[in-house]
């Protein structure tokens, strides 16, 4: 072909594939219009392409979609660009045309005044064509459209044709189900009855959803072999591969085809040297997979498609109005999940995920039943509690210390009653056992989820899945290869002085054109490279740890002021509810500032993780997780820490207080103790965490971008095109809708609730029924995000949830610690029973308040903190009382600790380590007796392996036969040969007895 052959077009008569290059069709002016398509076949005028979800065949579907903003080049430069450099694209990267090319206008030719040369975007039209035609090269087939409703962007679409699918599956090792059926056993006996039962009782709560049901038969897999194909059940191609895995195989594709010619194909003009900084930019770039091409600009996205609308009258039956009406329904919240429907439609980390939380979710209902009995027992026996009887009775007429210096006075116990009463709803006997039940708890859903997930593995043919090391990241290649560039201009600088022959500076062009290719293989980061990221990292956590601390120290000095101007009120309602008022809006200044610190911390720990710059991006992942949970565990806890184990700890005494800053006095805990603030605390942050951040935020944010995307796109579109908004394609309407940014952040706020649960729950054990509530909202706002405001994910392989499963079971055991402590140190559960055991006069709990208090004299105040009005309660007051453990004024070492504080805190020590060890042994004895592979599964697994065997022997046997039937014949065949030569011989004229 002529060069001048490769910018014609199609003739209107001719209707047969005919190929040109597309870059020369950009080379000389012309726009690519909707009609452009690259490798693609002749037009079904009639054909609607089902709303964008097929290429313009109406036959092939669209696997992939790749977006970019084009940008009109200059003709003429570009051009003469093209032409000196010779980078005219083979045969196979061309288009097939079948309609005439509407021209941009020639600018060349006009001779008219050249526009501003934009070398960025000539460079990123150029990787875009070396791209797309090495994805040509690769098999796939694309579809060029740029006249679309969405002004300014233009669409490739990619279709993988059956001979890609096939090579990739085999190389991806992609199990697929074979001809093969085989039976599962079933239960037998009581266990099968059993299970018939629960079938029928939970079939109003099953999804409609084809295959939900527990299956009898199951079809035998093995990894897809384009030599075995005939093991598989091809006589449907089109449905062999589903969507989610035929996307997969493109983005498989897409990650690993690269282009590495544009950066080389640039000229040497005086505007490219003025240019430096652009110029070392394209030089950090080495090979330009699809993710280095979204990082740089010249893809603004890459997704694969819906299946289809899921709303709508006309609207055609498909997987995502299925999704929408069985699972992001809020209608449905008390069915079952469809999670195999959730794994075919999404992928299997994001059914894993889904997994996890429905099972999290069923096993929160035991919980929640023994914490509302927990809760109601406490209810019932309020009035037996001799403690907060005495505190209540009026006789007792118990004058308590002033909580602060000068403006506080003198106060009654009883006026804490209700406080008391309180603190016993969560401060009994019940609760005790209730830890012990959650650590257990904890134990039995790991193990659960574990045999959970192996069910799901063998279900979704993971089992012997190992997950292969993922391509290097974007930003690691360019730091490779800077990092190599670096190496190489200082060995240039060395050898600079040595003058180089003329036979080596082609090996030097080829060697410089090949350096993105060798040198990031053969170059790595070591952690003299990350030292800096390293140091930052630390220093940046140890701040932001620091800033969650002086906030705590904020609030408290908060709390002490604001009681003590509380305290200076006239109002005697006022001052009766100091201790109320003070911690509520504490704890809503605590949970505010929680929620902005988590989106802070989100923020700083993504940069933290992108300057280690990890290689995969499953290195990425986890380095990230782990900041993001540290920094996220520390903001949510550290105002739950300090009420439960520091708060009235170290507040000194009457006469001797201890003060911040030599200003604020350290407050003290509640008659009753601190739990009941703790329980406030807890049940506050947990409860204002879920309803703001995540609901609130989860409804609102995305829908506020995908508005804010919605004006800036119909600003940027002609008025022309606002009338055909509601009828544009599957593509362009996924467009429109918001990227997936992963599960990271549902799983992080799913462990944090799990810590809400686990780690407090001695304070709180109403926490399991509202994460109960809060999760079957979860469920389905989550689902409604994934089917209606997100664009579909590429799938990902899983067969675990990976590093998430060590943070639950590290909060679990921290959980049975956290307990331990808090139900000896934060609930007067062992002053208690040391009182009724060693002190209490007749095995009562009677005078066990007056046991708790120790006295004042309050002519030992320092100067200057008596109280202003001594006279407030109407009387003198001689003697106060404030709740420790110390020696009278009257005796000889008067307030210093008496041995009563002693025993307790021995009694309070050994509570600790017996429950610790206690509860850590039954804990792993609950993990040793429940096995993490069902019998059940293990069995099926094995009889996979045998029924394989068994095929793979029944076929070579066969192949055995065929040629030994073979051989048969040829040796048949022979025979008649050999049998008719010898008498052919003697017959012969040339013997002496044959015939004449």
């Amino acid at each position: 072909m002529r060069v001048n052959e490769k910018y014609s077009t199609l003739p209107a008569e001719d209707r047969s594939v005919h190929i040109i290059n597309i870059c020369a069709i950009e080379d000389i002016g012309y726009l690519p219009s909707e009609g452009t398509l690259l490798n693609s076949l002749s037009v079904d005028p009639d054909a609607e392409c089902k709303h964008g979800l097929y290429l313009r065949d109406g036959r092939r579907k669209v696997d992939y979609i790749l977006v970019y903003h084009p940008k009109r080049p200059s003709g003429s430069r570009t051009l003469a660009r093209r032409v000196q450099h010779g980078d005219a694209a083979p045969a196979a990267r061309g288009t097939r045309q079948d309609q005439p090319l509407p021209g941009k206008g020639d600018v060349g030719a006009a001779g008219g005044p050249e526009p501003p040369m934009d070398y960025h975007e000539d460079d990123k039209r150029f990787r875009r064509e070396e791209y797309e035609g090495n994805l040509l090269e690769a098999g796939l087939e694309l579809e060029r459209d740029e006249e679309t409703k969405i002004h300014g962007v233009g669409f490739v679409k990619i279709h993988a044709p059956w001979n890609v699918l096939c090579r990739e599956a085999e190389f991806l090792k992609l199990k697929m189900p074979t001809k093969k059926l085989y039976h599962i056993n079933e239960t037998r006996g009581l266990l099968k009855k059993i299970n018939s039962v629960l079938q029928k009782i939970t079939d109003p709560i099953q999804p409609k959803v084809a295959g939900h049901r527990p299956q009898t038969t199951k079809r035998l897999s093995y990894p897809f072999s384009r030599e075995k194909q005939h093991l598989f059940d091809l006589s449907d191609k089109d449905s062999f591969f589903d969507s989610k895995t035929r996307s997969t195989i493109v983005y498989e594709i897409l990650k690993r085809t690269t282009c590495t010619k544009a950066k080389y194909s640039m000229g040497q003009g005086e505007g490219r040297k003025k240019d430096s900084a652009l110029l070392s930019k394209r030089r950090k770039c080495s090979k330009y997979g699809i993710t280095s091409l979204l990082a740089n600009g010249v893809y603004s996205a890459a997704y694969p498609l819906h299946d289809g609308d899921y709303e709508g009258e006309n609207v055609e039956f498909n997987d995502r109005k299925l999704l929408y009406q069985e699972w992001a329904s809020y209608g449905v919240f008390y069915k079952y999940q469809p999670i195999d429907l959730v794994r075919k439609y999404f992928g299997e980390k994001i059914g894993l995920y889904f997994a996890w939380l429905g099972v999290y979710t069923q096993m929160l209902i035991p919980a929640s039943v023994v914490g509302i009995i927990v809760f109601l027992y406490g209810c019932a026996t309020v009035n037996e509690n001799i403690p907060s009887m005495e505190m209540c009775d009026q006789r007792h007429n118990i004058t308590m210390c002033p909580l602060c210096d000068k403006t506080c006075s003198y106060w009654k116990m009883s006026s804490a009653c209700a406080t008391a009463r309180a603190s016993h709803l969560f401060d009994n006997p019940a609760t005790v056992f209730f830890s012990v039940f959650m650590a257990l708890w904890a134990a039995t859903f790991m193990e659960h989820w574990k045999r959970k997930q192996m069910r799901l593995n063998y279900r979704w043919d993971l089992t012997g899945f190992e997950e292969e090391e993922d391509h290097p990241r974007a930003e690691y290649e360019a730091r490779v290869l800077e990092k190599s560039l670096r190496t190489e201009c200082k060995s240039k600088e060395k050898r600079r002085h040595i003058p180089e022959e003329s036979t080596n500076k082609w090996k030097q062009r080829v060697k410089t054109a090949m350096a993105g290719v060798k040198l990031t293989d053969k170059v790595k980061l070591t952690w003299r490279d990350r030292f800096p990221a390293y140091v930052t990292n630390l220093v940046s956590i140890v701040f932001m740890i620091a800033v969650t601390f002086a906030i705590v120290l904020g609030v408290i000095i908060y709390r002490i002021s604001t009681a003590a101007a509380l305290a200076m009120n006239s109002s005697p309602s006022v001052r009766s509810n100091i201790r109320v008022t003070v911690t509520a809006t504490a704890v809503i200044i605590n949970l505010v500032v929680i929620i902005l610190l988590d989106e802070v911390y989100g923020c700083i720990a993504r940069w933290l993780t992108k300057i280690e710059v990890p290689k995969t991006e499953k290195s990425f992942e986890e380095r990230l997780i782990f900041k993001a949970f540290l920094l996220k565990f520390v903001n949510s806890y550290t105002p739950i820490f300090y009420v439960a184990f520091f708060k009235g700890r170290f507040v000194g005494r009457p006469g001797d207080y201890v003060y911040i800053f030599r200003s604020f006095r350290m407050e003290e805990c509640a008659p009753g103790g601190c739990l009941m603030e703790l329980c406030i605390q807890l049940s506050i942050i947990m409860l204002g965490k879920q309803l703001i951040q995540n609901n609130l935020f989860e409804i609102g944010i995305p829908k506020m971008k995908k508005f804010i995307r919605y004006l800036r796109l119909r600003r940027q579109s002609p008025p022309d095109h606002d009338e055909h908004g509601k009828k544009r394609q599957r593509y362009e309407a996924d467009y429109t809708l918001e990227p997936f940014a992963g599960l990271t952040p549902e799983y992080m706020e799913m462990i944090i609730q799990f810590g809400f649960v686990t780690l407090f729950v001695a304070s709180f054990p109403l926490a399991p029924l509202f994460a109960l509530l809060n999760n079957i909202i979860e469920i389905r706002l989550d689902a409604k995000k994934f089917v209606t405001e997100l664009r579909r994910p590429v799938a990902v392989r899983a067969k675990d949830i990976g590093i998430w499963y060590n943070i639950l079971r590290g909060v679990g055991k921290l959980a049975v610690i956290i307990n331990a402590f808090v139900i000896s140190f934060t609930s007067d559960f062992i002053p208690r029973l040391v009182y009724l055991y060693v002190y209490s006069q007749n095995g009562t709990m009677h005078g066990f308040v007056n046991h708790t208090l120790s006295s004042f004299n309050v002519s030992d105040f320092q100067n200057g903190t008596a109280p202003n009005d001594p006279l407030d309660l109407g009387y003198e007051v001689q003697i106060c009382r404030y709740k420790d453990y110390r020696e009278p004024p009257w005796s000889e070492h008067k307030y210093d600790i008496s041995k009563d504080f002693w025993a307790v805190l021995a009694a309070r020590l050994a509570f600790v380590i017996v429950f610790q060890n206690l509860v850590m042994f039954m804990s792993d004895f609950v993990d040793w007796v429940i096995p993490d592979i069902p019998k059940d599964i293990s069995q099926q697994i094995h009889k996979e392996k045998v029924l394989m065997v068994e095929l793979f022997m029944r076929e070579e046997q066969g192949k055995q036969r065929l040629l030994g039937t073979w051989m048969e014949k040829d040796r048949k065949k022979d025979e008649p040969c050999n049998s008719h030569g010898p008498k052919a011989g003697l017959d012969s004229p040339e013997y002496p007895g044959g015939a004449p």
